[in-house]
């Protein structure tokens, strides 16, 4: 564990082999519940299930009987749509003295869960197959830890606060907790029918069924401080939840090939990113990650929504206004904060309530504040939304305020960090693993840090600027940034360019030494478009190189490197997001073959993974035949960022880009590669207008045609 710890902080810890290497997940809003196939929360395992609220678990254990047995799993599954979980049930042979009185079968009981405004609704539906009557008995066995995540995690707290008197009624237990930050939390187990007993416990039930009769039970979980609350009935609050999601929904655009496969991945993406979203008090905002990161994050909110830009520029404007409203606007080093500096994340749970951890509202984050206005100038280039820009002009010069004085920490004219809290985060790039910034020998650099991807986000966060500065009429000012812009891309080629590698150094520590490491940030060099174009082309055969892609991805570390590790979190790992970051990035620069490799590499793993759904991360071990890419074992799924990769993808393969000022939708050189030979966007909206188009792979060429148009605007494919 010291070891692990001295490699990543907030270690997650991994005490034991998963129950399920697969758990299911639902998510709505401040809610998240992880469980296993059967729709239980056990505690065994990695013990990360649980039924989760605002950073707290309100239910630790959940398990189903059927005479005194957990049932037979027959199959279960979250619908593509990842608002229903449902399961299919059945009992166990049941003896008698020396007999089986009830054979495997006799009972089907079909079980089905969702998560609605902070409330777990359950349904229980049994049916008796059987030629004779039966008497059923079963139970619900339950238990809250009211653990906060980050104890879920693996951190020790010395004292906790106190369970307090559970109360008991006829169809109701109420589980309660007083935090040491003095707030009560509450969970609240309401059954209907009322179970013939009921303890602080365990509801036993008893079902009388006829043959082929059916009988439904439900159970409606409560969490909050008031938590005793009426909810309303499992069917209507499917009703509203339905239509809610139906709505949420209607405004995407739908995406499908002529592979199946590519259409399965890219159908539960969407889904996910959707349910990122849904119910969170933040209009628009993706959470991160179930489980470890279900809040908001600063960095993966604007990359999730530079990912989706393309198709749904309402996720950028929600991650804009709530960042530009978090805006740092004072000085405090506990929280690693700066006037004008962008929330790395925030957290409402006990201990970040406490100061036990920085995550309440904290800003230890080097990059976010310069990738704030690369996505401030994406979408208005998407939108042409010239009121929200207003908005977001002052803080915009904030931002440009914090990379000019506080980000280049010793006026190098690069933007460095450097830890200041002795709780926060020692490296604050994305990779943010203790070990992940290091030397050709593997020593480990020294602050202040200079990343090269940083130096990118920066010179495209002043182009960004500069175009926005001309909008608002100061030509004066976007002269300015496109100086500066300039003058940093040259100190970069000096500083960063490693010619021996083949790319650019990982990092400057703080004695302005590069860290000679082949890594994928370079990759991020390419998205931003720093990159001298002739050193372009020799980064990206470099990142698709056996070293360091692996038939699956772009590893962040390449193989041979010092502390290249295919099962570490950062150094030899494979992230979906970063390897869209890098697509996007070899397109811009002429190689959407490479990219569309990327794309292939993606989409064979998503035939792997579970419901379609890529994971945060998985190992970096070389693609091997016939079997699927080896997961990361505390891996979250899903992730925004995760997710949002594939459309990121799609765009840098067709050249997309939609010029909202001028209702027009462009694709440049359109490519797709061999495993897609046809693609379909229906509903790709420019302000009032949509279109319907198809795209068919021809030899080298991609054909492009519009089969439906919904109002005025300008469709353009060059070849």
């Amino acid at each position: 564990m010291d070891e692990a710890r001295s490699t990543q902080q907030y270690y997650i810890a991994t005490k034991s082999s998963p129950a399920d290497d697969r758990a299911r997940v639902l998510k709505y809003g401040r809610m998240f519940s992880v469980f296993d196939h059967l729709g239980d929360i056990q505690t065994s395992g990695l013990g990360e299930q649980g039924l989760f609220f605002q950073g707290t678990r309100h239910l630790s254990e959940l398990i189903l009987c059927l005479w005194n047995a957990r049932p037979l799993l027959l199959s279960s599954a979250i619908k593509a749509d990842n608002f229903l979980f449902t399961a299919d049930l059945t009992n166990l042979d049941v003896s008698h003295l020396d007999g089986i009185a009830i054979p495997r079968g006799t009972l089907q009981l079909q079980r089905s869960k969702f998560l609605w405004h902070d409330v777990c609704y359950e349904e229980f539906v049994f049916i008796n197959y059987g030629l004779s009557a039966l008497l059923v008995p079963f139970s619900m066995r339950y238990s809250a830890d009211f653990a906060d995540i980050f104890e879920v995690r693996g951190m020790h707290r010395p004292k906790k606060g106190r369970r307090l008197d559970d109360h008991v009624g006829k169809d109701l237990v109420l589980l309660s907790y007083e935090g040491l930050d003095n707030k009560i939390r509450q969970t609240c187990i309401h059954a209907d029918p009322a179970p013939k007993t009921i303890s602080p416990s365990e509801l036993q039930f008893e079902v009388h069924l006829q043959p082929s009769q059916k009988a439904v039970f439900h159970l409606a979980i409560s969490c909050d401080s008031d938590a005793e609350h009426d909810s309303v009935g499992y069917s209507s609050a499917m009703i509203s939840a339905r239509s809610e999601q139906k709505i949420a929904s209607e405004t995407f655009p739908r995406i499908y090939s002529s592979n199946s496969r590519f259409t399965d991945w890219i159908k539960r993406s969407g889904a996910d990113v959707q349910m990122m979203m849904i119910g969170n008090p933040e209009i628009n905002y993706p959470y991160a990650g179930v489980p470890w990161f279900s809040t908001v994050f600063g960095r993966d909110g604007i990359i999730a929504a530079l990912q989706m830009l393309w198709l749904s520029p309402e996720i950028a404007k929600g991650v804009l206004e709530y960042l530009a409203v978090t805006q740092a606007k004072h000085f405090d080093p506990a929280i690693e904060a700066d006037p004008g500096k962008i929330l790395h994340e925030t957290r409402s749970g006990e201990m970040a309530a406490l100061g036990e951890i920085p995550f309440g509202r904290y800003y230890g984050s080097v990059d976010a504040t310069p990738l704030f206005i690369v996505l401030a100038g994406s979408y208005y280039d998407r939108t042409g939304d010239l009121e929200c820009l207003r908005r977001l002009w002052p803080h915009i010069e904030l931002a440009l305020r914090w990379i000019d004085k506080f980000g280049d920490m010793d006026g190098d004219g690069f933007v460095e960090y450097a830890q200041r809290s002795s709780t926060g985060l020692v490296q604050q790039g994305w990779k943010d693993s203790s070990d992940s910034v290091f030397h050709a020998d593997g020593t480990l650099a020294e602050a202040p840090i200079a990343l090269c991807e940083v130096q990118g986000y920066v010179y495209a966060a002043k182009l960004a600027a500069a175009r926005l500065s001309c909008t608002l009429g100061d030509q004066e000012r976007c002269t300015a940034l496109e100086v500066q812009a300039e003058a940093l891309r040259t100190r970069f080629e000096e500083a960063f360019w490693c010619d021996d590698l083949s790319t650019y150094s990982l990092a400057l520590d703080g004695n302005k030494k590069p860290c000679r490491v082949r890594a994928s940030n370079a990759g991020h060099c390419l998205y931003a478009g720093i990159a001298r174009p002739d050193r372009a082309r020799t980064v990206a055969e470099t990142l698709l190189g056996p070293d360091s892609f692996s038939g699956w991805g772009v590893r962040t570390v390449a193989a041979g490197q010092a502390r290249y590790n295919p099962l570490s979190y950062h150094n030899g790992s494979i992230w979906p997001h970063d390897n869209s970051l890098i697509a996007s990035g070899l397109a811009k620069y002429e190689c959407k073959d490479l990219a569309g490799r990327i794309l292939l590499g993606l989409l064979d793993a998503s035939r792997w993974a579970d419901l379609r759904r890529l994971p945060e991360l998985f190992c970096g071990l070389d693609r091997r035949r016939g079997e699927g890419p080896t997961l990361y074992p505390v891996a979250c799924s899903p992730q925004a960022w995760a997710a949002g990769a594939v459309f990121l993808l799609v765009q840098a393969c067709l050249g997309a880009s939609i010029q909202g000022a001028r209702n027009r939708i462009v694709f440049d050189r359109p490519h797709l590669p061999k495993g897609i030979p046809q693609l379909w966007i229906k509903g790709l909206r420019s302000s009032n207008a949509s279109v319907d188009l198809f795209f068919e792979r021809r030899n080298d060429a991609v054909r492009v045609e519009v089969t439906d148009q919904q109002g005025d605007i300008e469709v353009v494919a060059t070849a």
